[in-house]
């Protein structure tokens, strides 16, 4: 059957290498596509690199996306916990003129006070003491994180529960944690936009690169649920999903 073979097929997707934060195999191929938020981080983060004179991008992954926010400032530092993503960043980033810092705890930033004009943050954890500590005096920080429900239908319909350690991260948790850190909230927004994966080989490469999604994920005690997720697509043409987003924009006091 045509189907059979497309479900072998998809399984072997999670053989495909991922490096760095780059989702391009899955997005550029039309196979993953994500609905539209009604900000844009990219245009909120540039006009703020413009008016500062030294910068940090926590969690910069591979660099992907601060190799695109030239010119940059004077000093310009980012983060990174994940060992592969360091090696591929300093690679993409040092001939910028970027230090890059491989970190273990967000808690313990490995910078002196009043550091930093502007920090920026894309799904990347953060604890707000550290931010303020290494904030100038009016300094900036701009974060778009991942909710405590983001695609929680893909842990649901392959029998896997929700992870409940982020079921509090929400904007509400997260604004009322910076204010208690003597930050003031400028600007936020929280939406939901859908997620879809056209074919069951894409929902695999995304859990293969994002195993925090449904921790323990095994792929052989799943292929039933798998399969039917792979049917659901046949029959309907995608299985959707809905993403957690939020935005702040906050200024140390």
């Amino acid at each position: 059957m045509k189907h059979a073979v497309d479900f072998d097929m998809y399984i072997k997707e999670v053989e495909k290498p991922f490096s760095g934060w780059d989702f391009s195999y899955i997005t550029e191929s039309g196979r993953m596509a994500s609905g539209m938020l009604s900000w844009s981080y990219g245009s909120m983060v540039t006009p703020l690199i413009g008016k500062v004179s030294s910068m940090l991008d926590m969690g910069t992954g591979g660099g992907e996306l601060l190799s695109k926010l030239q010119p940059f400032p004077a000093v310009v530092c980012a983060t990174e916990g994940y060992l592969p993503n360091v090696l591929i960043a300093k690679e993409r980033l040092e001939p910028l003129g970027v230090k890059v810092y491989q970190i273990d705890e967000d808690d313990l930033l490995p910078f002196e006070d009043h550091t930093f004009d502007l920090i920026i943050n894309k799904h990347e954890s953060y604890s707000p003491h550290e931010v303020k500590r290494t904030l100038t005096d009016g300094g900036i920080f701009l974060t778009q994180q991942v909710g405590g429900s983001d695609c929680a239908e893909i842990n649901t319909c392959l029998g896997y529960p929700i992870n409940e350690e982020f079921s509090h991260w929400n904007l509400r948790f997260a604004e009322n944690e910076l204010r208690e850190n003597g930050f003031e909230v400028l600007e936020s927004v929280e939406e939901f936009p859908v997620q879809r994966f056209y074919d069951m080989g894409a929902l695999l490469y995304y859990l293969d690169a994002i195993p925090w999604q449904v921790p323990d994920f095994k792929l052989n005690d799943s292929i039933d649920e798998l399969h039917n997720i792979h049917e659901h697509i046949q029959l309907n043409g995608y299985f959707e999903v809905k993403q957690h987003r939020f935005l702040i924009k906050a200024k140390k006091k």
